[in-house]
């Protein structure tokens, strides 16, 4: 008896997407009242899949956003992994998209506030904001994985201009531990540029 032909590698996500993209884009659709936008997340939600698992197999620790690991693949799951709950599983997805959306509105949004506080004939081309705005992105990406009081004492340090005496008093802890604070905050930056 001959062998049955494997599916595509790209059948399970081909399968989900059939099956599933309608009620993911209605869902996008509630959440943020613009259809095109939705149908942009939706699309971006079964990218990454695409991107995250080349296999074609979806797998829930897929689900990944940019900002958890950069540059995790998890292609090597078996292609027996059945998705139990796929809907729940492109939600994770999707939610996570949609914070990386509302938080790139709140930086577009802050970032014209503070331009209109300039005279019109002071403010940078269109390219030039834009890629402003892909840079002030990535910094928030990057000060959005430290931990609270690491970013605090950065931020402190890198916006405010105090010293490390200074925000041992501002901040309750030891000048050393302030100091880590720093230097861990500053391998994390280095890492995220250099390294990727």
């Amino acid at each position: 008896m001959p062998a049955k032909p494997s599916a595509s590698p790209d059948a399970g996500i081909a399968t989900l997407y059939r099956d599933h993209h309608a009620w993911l884009h209605g869902w996008l659709r509630l959440k943020l009242g613009d259809a095109h936008r939705a149908a942009d997340l939706a699309q971006d939600t079964f990218v990454r899949l695409l991107s995250a698992n080349p296999s074609g197999t979806p797998h829930p620790s897929d689900a990944q956003s940019p900002s958890d690991t950069p540059h995790a693949s998890n292609a090597s799951h078996p292609p027996d992994t059945a998705l139990r709950e796929p809907r729940a599983y492109l939600r994770t997805i999707a939610n996570r998209l949609l914070v990386d959306h509302w938080r790139r509105l709140d930086i577009e949004r802050s970032y014209l506030a503070v331009l209109q506080t300039y005279p019109q004939q002071h403010w940078p081309s269109e390219e030039s904001r834009l890629l402003i705005l892909e840079s002030l992105e990535q910094v928030a990406q990057m000060l959005g994985r430290l931990k609270p009081e690491v970013r605090d004492v950065f931020l402190l340090a890198q916006m405010d201009g105090y010293t490390c005496p200074q925000i041992a008093r501002q901040v309750g802890k030891s000048v050393a531990t302030v100091e880590r604070y720093l230097a861990q905050a500053l391998g994390h930056c280095y890492r995220l540029v250099y390294e990727s």
